[in-house]
């Protein structure tokens, strides 16, 4: 298989439903992790993953050396795919199966050279196979630019030999944007929606951010006594919107409620379009600005269509109030709709007096778990001014809870470790907390991610950065060199004091996360900073239940060759994997051949002709010496024998 940036040939594509197995050597977090992978998939494209339940073709991941894939579907059965140590992290595990699905490094690109420069001679030795490039007759890059924020791009740093970068863009601003694993690019959704001929993805329902006059097809209730008015500020704030901030001309609409007139009670209600559920879960996520009472309240409702109703049934989903802020807010809010049905945003006018009134902006909408907490971090940039690196620099979350009642907290370095400065870094810890004395102990298989939202108005363009710890039952001790495994034993037991804003005393676990979690040059670019804060996104649930992911009927051993991800072989050997094992397929013609583990030795037929006549001549003295020689014993012995009477008979 030659390298290029997407396989060409329709028997290297995947159904779009994908078989695959979690083999039970994987790690715990990064079975989790794998699963909210797939869901990135769902949301964003149209492929989609299910167990495997005896399909011929399916993708079996398991941990061995590294993360590594082949490319495509080879059509061979049991398909690996490698999530090692230190693999678990979302944009890895979407990055191999982006190889899975068919696609090459981007720097493999026919037209690599008008933008990326390889530095050769500071590629570590027998790397350099990973820096190849391919023509246009053998690659594929489906008509899309060429991506420097591809999450299938090498970094500058990938498999240099001392300090120095060994791939330099040609356009100096990239040299610090090659290599994210943040989450797919808009170009990766583009070529593999085309390579796929994805129309539409699988989870993803709606998205609105009012630019447009027709207000993304939602419409006024007439069971009202006002209306939502699209606007680009309002006297009593916002100011601007929420999706531009102000920052381009004649544009930035949201909707708003005005409750500065009008009587107590007074409602004003903007229905969705008809949506179709296809899942029976549903997460809702808005911002929400409120320049209003403290009285005034924002409710969700839903609108659900059967056929014993068929003109709607409305279900009452959340009432959201609170005191005017001078912000936008972000909110989510978890549906469980099965039918058809249109969500509702009803704003109700509370009692007392008011300059403003609710406004809402940047909605979606799409088929997956909201988060459980959001931490919103504001005046950030001004922590980032000002916070030393180290502990210094540390701010921590308030306490939150988990669905089974596990106290925690994170805690940010704004300005990293005084080890990795000039990156976040991120903790997460247990702590202390009001159930302690009812919950099983040590804490089992608890995973929490901790997500840097990337507020962009639209979900499938979001490129949030994450990363997920777990609770091990069986480690007692925090291990450095395994950085994705919490402490599982009560706080009070394993953890120091602390002290709450408040005064209140309590104690935090030890932390566990990262130092490297995203630099300051990818905070400040996409839209992790707005209105100078940004939102932190935290969930901890029970995946228990993956303990044990490998099928009962274990899938049969395929011993067929698939190809490598990585190829080792010289003079242009190919490198299959068999058994799980690297094996070099060295080349051979009519006269010539290499062979060597990695195909590093040639040979030839005017070498064995040497070979073969040396070996003869070498043979023909050795029998000639052995034949002399045994002629002279015999005679020696012989005449030794006549001389005591003795006779000696030969054997003819």
């Amino acid at each position: 298989i030659q390298d290029r940036n997407s396989i060409i040939g329709d028997n290297y594509r995947w159904p779009h439903v994908i078989p695959y197995v979690l083999e039970d050597s994987l790690e715990m977090n990064a079975k989790g992790v794998i699963l909210k992978a797939f869901e990135q998939y769902r949301l964003k494209t149209c492929i989609d993953f299910k167990p495997w339940e005896g399909e011929k073709n399916y993708i079996s991941v398991f941990k061995g050396s590294g993360c590594w894939s082949s490319v495509g579907n080879l059509q061979m059965g049991l398909q690996q795919l490698s999530i090692g140590a230190n693999c678990d992290r979302i944009g890895t595990i979407q990055h191999e199966f982006l190889h899975a699905l068919g696609f090459w490094h981007e720097q493999s690109r026919s037209d690599r050279d008008d933008y990326v420069t390889i530095v050769w001679d500071r590629i570590q030795s027998g790397k350099e196979h990973n820096f190849n490039k391919y023509d246009d007759k053998t690659s594929d890059f489906l008509n899309v630019p060429y991506d420097y924020n591809s999450v299938m791009h090498y970094s500058k740093t990938a498999f240099r030999n001392g300090t120095e970068p060994t791939i330099i863009t040609n356009i100096p601003d990239f040299i610090d944007v090659i290599g994210q694993r943040m989450d797919f690019s808009e170009y990766d959704l583009q070529k593999l929606n085309r390579l796929y001929n994805c129309t539409s993805s699988l989870s993803f329902m709606d998205t609105c951010s009012f630019e447009l006059e027709n207000i993304c097809g939602m419409i006024q209730s007439s069971d009202d006594n006002s209306d939502w008015q699209r606007l680009s500020q309002v006297p009593a704030g916002p100011n601007t919107d929420h999706t531009n901030m102000g920052e381009c001309k004649d544009s930035g609409y949201f909707m708003h409620f005005d409750t500065s007139s009008g009587e107590e009670g007074s409602t004003a209600v903007l229905e969705s379009r008809i949506l179709y559920p296809k899942r029976g879960f549903q997460c809702l996520q808005f911002y929400l600005y409120n320049s209003g009472n403290e009285n005034d309240r924002l409710n969700v409702w839903v609108r659900e269509y059967t056929s014993a109703n068929p003109n709607g049934t409305l279900r009452f989903i959340k009432e959201i109030n609170g005191s005017p802020e001078t912000y936008w807010q972000l909110h989510h809010v978890s549906l469980n709709v099965t039918s058809k049905f249109r969500v509702m945003f009803q704003g109700v006018r509370g009692s007392g007096l008011s300059n403003g009134g609710l406004s809402i902006d940047d909605i979606n909408l799409s088929e997956t778990q909201c988060p459980h907490h959001v931490w919103h971090i504001r005046n950030f940039t001004h922590l980032l001014n000002t916070s030393p690196a180290g502990k210094g620099g540390i701010i921590y979350s308030p306490p939150f809870y988990s669905s089974e009642g596990y106290a925690f907290q994170v805690s940010l370095y704004v300005n990293g470790t005084t080890d990795n400065p000039l990156n976040l870094g991120i903790y997460l810890s247990l702590i202390s907390g009001a159930n302690d004395d009812h919950l099983k102990w040590p804490c089992p298989w608890q995973q929490g991610t901790m997500i840097l939202l990337d507020q962009h108005p639209d979900i499938r363009q979001q490129m949030s950065n994450q990363r997920s710890v777990t609770t091990d039952p069986q480690k007692f001790s925090v291990s450095h060199s395994h950085s994705f495994y919490l402490s599982p034993d009560r706080p009070d037991k394993v953890g120091s004091e602390a002290t709450f804003p408040n005064g209140t005393k309590y104690m935090r676990g030890p932390g566990v996360g990262t130092s490297a979690f995203l630099t300051h040059e990818r905070l400040r670019s996409r839209n992790f900073i707005k209105e100078d804060g940004v939102y932190i996104l935290l969930t901890i649930e029970d995946i228990s239940h993956l303990l044990s992911t490998q099928p009962s009927t274990p899938p049969p051993l395929v011993t067929t060759a698939t190809f490598c991800p990585d190829n080792p072989c010289e003079n242009d050997g190919v490198c299959v994997m068999v058994d799980r094992t690297p094996v070099c397929r060295c080349p051979a013609g009519n006269s010539w051949w290499y062979m060597g583990e990695k195909c590093e030795r040639k040979g030839s037929t005017q070498e064995n002709i040497v070979i073969a006549v040396s070996s003869t001549i070498t043979v023909f003295v050795v029998m000639l010496i052995v034949t002399i020689t045994t002629a002279v014993c015999l005679k020696k012995k012989y005449k030794q024998g006549k001389e005591n009477k003795e006779s000696v008979t030969l054997e003819e």
